[in-house]
């Protein structure tokens, strides 16, 4: 069975949160360590990957209806 484009973004919009959350720990990790270019690197390609995802979920913006109702990141603005 073949899932369609939009099938695989449900699937996946659910590990959207997590991955943001992985870049952010780290970030402060790079952070404490003082490592600036690693840190820079880091986030450019945190910003990338929610440029990514921002863009989806604006191509599909009925994907948000169907995202789950609380994030484990109370941060996280993608699913409030």
């Amino acid at each position: 069975m073949v899932k369609t484009t939009e099938n695989k973004l449900k699937d996946n919009l659910m590990f959207v949160g997590t991955i943001y959350d992985s870049f952010d720990a780290l970030e402060e990790t790079l952070g404490k360590l003082k490592l600036e270019k690693p840190l820079f690197i880091t986030h450019i390609a945190k910003m990338a990957f929610a440029k990514e995802v921002f863009n989806c979920v604006h191509q599909n913006p009925h994907l948000l209806y169907d995202a789950p109702p609380k994030a484990s990141h109370p941060q996280s603005r993608l699913y409030n």
